[in-house]
């Protein structure tokens, strides 16, 4: 009954916790040196084989990931020299700039095959973020609702800031809003725990009650905290009450 969407973000969600956990391991000197080896003798075999992609499938490790931990050991055999995060991530974006023909290819055959990390991974995370941000102030405005966005407040000096607020509070299900986050994700207990912890009760403390709206569903029994000020929901609400509505 639930939608791809849904079943994406769960599966996502799941993974990289397992990901999370089995990553120390992948990471120890022993494992980068025998990842790299293996990687070093597969392409000696057969330089156009996805060697680097089934060796992570192989070890269950996210390939965008295996294909840091080598273009790291490789960069630092031929700079005899830590390489730079950002360096790294320049060429993990476009691995055109690696300067190893070889490598580039199979580099790039890892983060177009990640469906969890990666730059590709990043992208399109960050523009359904995007484009549900727009789907909610297109709602807003449709409301004839009047609120500040993001990118406002940012301007204005405030650090944590929700995605919208309200210049006039409104009442969802008998609770008054004064902020509106928006989230294209599935809300499970660790990802909204940490959601809490870092942003809906610094909204709270400095803005008044809000909604969250986790446009991919989330566990019912995490909206406990109506009764304190954060309400779920998993669409834009229906029944809102304008503060015009009550006093008419």
């Amino acid at each position: 009954s639930q939608s791809q969407s849904t079943l994406l973000s769960i599966f996502s969600q799941e993974y990289q916790k397992q990901i999370k956990r089995t990553h120390a391991k992948h990471h120890t000197a022993e494992a980068i040196e025998t990842y790299y080896q293996r990687y070093l003798n597969g392409v000696m075999k057969n330089a156009a084989a996805p060697v680097l992609l089934d060796l992570a499938n192989e070890v269950d490790f996210a390939p965008s990931l295996m294909a840091r931990i080598v273009l790291e050991r490789f960069l630092q055999e031929k700079e005899q020299a830590i390489p730079s995060k950002t360096l790294i991530n320049s060429m993990l974006r476009d691995p055109s700039q690696i300067p190893d023909g070889v490598l580039a290819n199979q580099v790039y055959q890892c983060t177009v095959n990640d469906c969890c990390y990666g730059p590709l991974v990043d992208c399109i995370k960050h523009a359904i973020g995007h484009e549900h941000e727009v789907l909610l102030r297109e709602m807003l405005l449709e409301k004839n609702l009047s609120f500040i966005a993001e990118d406002q407040l940012r301007a204005k000096g405030y650090d944590k800031t929700p995605d919208f607020i309200l210049e006039v509070p409104v009442a969802v299900e008998g609770h008054i809003i004064h902020w509106i986050e928006s989230k294209a994700s599935f809300g499970d207990e660790s990802s909204h725990q940490a959601y809490l912890q870092d942003q809906f009760w610094s909204y709270w403390n400095r803005f008044g009650p809000g909604l969250v709206i986790y446009w991919y569903g989330f566990i019912e029994e995490l909206d406990c905290h109506r009764e304190r000020g954060i309400l779920l929901k998993d669409c834009f609400p229906t029944d809102i009450v304008t503060l015009r509505h009550s006093m008419a």
